[in-house]
């Protein structure tokens, strides 16, 4: 026989337990491990991986090439300071010697009491005169003696100052060029490394696969350009299905940057060699007043671009593995220039 307590157990416990057992199995759902990436999913994180280290590669060579022009530069500024010093300072050894002729000379003496003795011994008016008047022009060429020796020794310190110039910024870019030269080495390791790593992904991919990467994309939107805009589409769109090549500048290969370079320069105008640097080019504009023909950047900091032909469309060269072709406007979108 049930108690009283055991009947209310019955009554509430029991049913009160279960449904605490439902809750909480009702709250803790199992969990589902994340599908696995698709072989084409890998190959194009790889190859977005590969396009970044690229452009930081290229981007470093730039930095290399001017650091050694600025190499150059001071290299032409030294030869040219060490020119104008040595004649600066012939000059002031032949200025010297001018001033030192008037130093042995009586004005080193008594020159006020040599210049009276000499006046006060002529036997007339016009003996004075000649006498003052050929004197004044000795102290007037002992004058242009010793500023002519003033400027060559002004002359001489600013050779010497220039020279020091140029030699402190040839070191500055020798150093700058060599730790350039290092980072661009384990850079192109990096990369190497990557594009080893697509290499052995491209065996998974499946003929669908690859048929997906060499697509050329959407259908054009109608485009309304002119000028110089203009230009640079018509040649970027010549060149759909042309292979992404890593370094590649066109004609018949380009990397993301490249193909905005060529296509650009068929316009006319000079963009810089990376995405990176092509994000700084030109005039910034808002995403809502985009234009045919305005490069559109994406990723914090910058390694991929695109040309942007309307109705949220754009044509760029992907990565590895795709080709030149027109897409919508990307994730991670980071501004847009008009150049």
């Amino acid at each position: 026989m049930f108690t009283r307590n055991d009947r209310a157990g019955r009554r509430w416990g029991w049913p009160l337990a279960l449904a605490v057992v439902v809750v909480a199995g009702v709250a803790q759902p199992s969990a589902t491990a994340a599908p696995e990436p698709t072989p084409l999913t890998k190959y194009r994180d790889l190859s977005r991986q590969a396009e970044k280290l690229s452009q930081d590669l290229l981007g470093a060579q730039a930095d290399l090439d001017h650091k050694q022009a600025d190499l150059d530069r001071a290299g032409q500024d030294l030869a040219a300071a060490k020119t104008a010093g040595q004649s600066a300072a012939a000059d002031k050894a032949r200025r010297q010697v001018d001033v030192d002729k008037f130093a042995g000379a009586a004005f080193t003496g008594n020159a006020a009491m040599n210049r009276l003795s000499s006046l006060l011994g002529g036997d007339s008016i016009s003996d004075y005169l000649q006498r003052s008047s050929a004197l004044d022009l000795v102290a007037a060429n002992q004058q242009r003696a010793l500023d002519t020796l003033a400027d060559a020794n002004r002359a001489a310190d600013a050779a010497t100052a220039k020279a020091t110039d140029a030699q402190h910024r040839a070191q500055t870019a020798r150093d700058a060029a060599a730790k350039l030269k290092s980072d661009i080495q384990a850079r192109q390791k990096s990369l190497d490394d990557q594009l080893h790593q697509l290499e052995s992904a491209a065996h998974d991919l499946t003929s669908t696969d690859r048929e997906a990467q060499h697509d050329q994309g959407d259908t054009p939107p109608p485009i309304h350009a002119s000028g110089a805009a203009q230009a640079a589409i018509d040649a970027a769109m010549s060149r759909l299905g042309k292979p992404y090549v890593t370094g590649g500048t066109g004609p018949n290969s380009f990397d993301c940057s490249g193909l905005m370079l060529w296509a650009y320069a068929r316009a006319g105008i000079s963009l810089p060699r990376t995405s990176r640097a092509q994000s700084t080019f030109g005039t910034p504009i808002p995403r809502s007043q985009l234009q045919p023909g305005d490069l559109v950047f994406y990723y914090s900091p910058v390694s991929h671009v695109g040309m942007y032909l309307g109705d949220g469309k754009m044509i760029h060269a992907p990565d590895t593995g795709d080709v030149v072709k027109i897409s919508p406007l990307q994730s991670q979108y980071a501004g847009a220039r008009r150049p």
